[in-house]
């Protein structure tokens, strides 16, 4: 049978989390920590027990089996990783603190974001090919100059804000859309009359993996938000 989380753990990340979930996600760029708990799955009604039990906003929480994601204030997640750190010290912590890329609508579209986002939030890995990884960053460095129909894509998608956070070799990205829609709605959207973007794409994969423990055959992992 599989183990469950000792919930009673968390009762000092409850207190961080409510204080951060207070903050506006659009007044700032976020910075993401993930905590990976050493057992294999984390029941995704554990975790809605334990925000109910602690008052806790889930909307910056996110989880996949024994991954958590938390999307918060950056004066805040650096605090916050300590105090993880010293409560779980046989959890592995990664700490994804600035985008190295960052489309905004704001600064790309020719009409004003919208006021209440919804985030996904995914991850995957860089290949281990140190040159790979330097091309795959110089593409990003370089995209808006090189490949404006990439952010002409997500304008048309109603895409809010994309983020790419990495470290080591594993990258998070965040895709913000207007609150109540769907990635699987808005992303065909990217590519409609943009052949640019497939390509974009297909190139892009070539520097991608899953992470370690990701199903055979998959590259990206959606964290799941946790609902109430």
């Amino acid at each position: 049978m599989e183990k469950v989380l000792d919930f009673g753990k968390f009762v000092l990340l409850g207190c961080f989390l409510l204080f951060l979930s207070c903050k506006s996600t659009t007044a700032y760029t976020p910075s993401i920590l993930e905590v990976v708990d050493k057992r294999s799955f984390i029941p995704r009604e554990e975790i809605i027990a334990f925000c109910s039990e602690h008052q806790m906003d889930t909307r910056l929480v996110y989880y996949w089996r024994n991954h958590w994601v938390i999307y918060a204030n950056p004066n805040e997640i650096n605090k916050l990783k300590k105090a993880i750190e010293e409560r779980y010290p046989d959890s592995d912590i990664n700490l994804y603190e600035k985008p190295f890329y960052r489309f905004s609508r704001e600064e790309h579209c020719s009409d004003k974001p919208a006021r209440s986002w919804d985030h996904v939030i995914m991850t995957a890995n860089l290949v281990e090919d140190e040159a790979m990884q330097q091309a795959y960053m110089e593409y990003h460095r370089t995209q808006f100059e090189k490949w404006p129909e990439v952010s002409t894509g997500f304008c048309k998608a109603d895409f809010q804000q994309v983020l790419v956070f990495r470290n080591g070799r594993q990258l998070m990205l965040v895709i913000s859309i207007p609150k109540g829609k769907s990635l699987e709605e808005l992303n065909p959207k990217t590519v409609e009359n943009n052949p640019r973007v497939n390509e974009w794409d297909a190139i892009m994969s070539n520097y991608q993996e899953g992470i370690k423990d990701a199903p055979q055959g998959s590259t990206w992992i959606t964290f799941e938000k946790v609902k109430a």
